[in-house]
């Protein structure tokens, strides 16, 4: 249960990321996507 709660927090700042990404942001976008894809995404893998 608790490795889904981490899923599900990686796949919320990815697709937060990718909104950002759309409207423009060249910024915060980049920080979110390498967050959910190099930190949160492997920390759900391992829990």
């Amino acid at each position: 249960m608790r490795g889904l709660m981490w899923w599900g927090i990686a796949a919320v700042v990815i697709l937060a990321g990718f909104a950002d990404l759309a409207r423009g942001g060249e910024t915060i976008a980049p920080i979110l996507l390498a967050v959910g894809y190099c930190v949160l995404i492997p920390l759900a893998i391992l829990k």
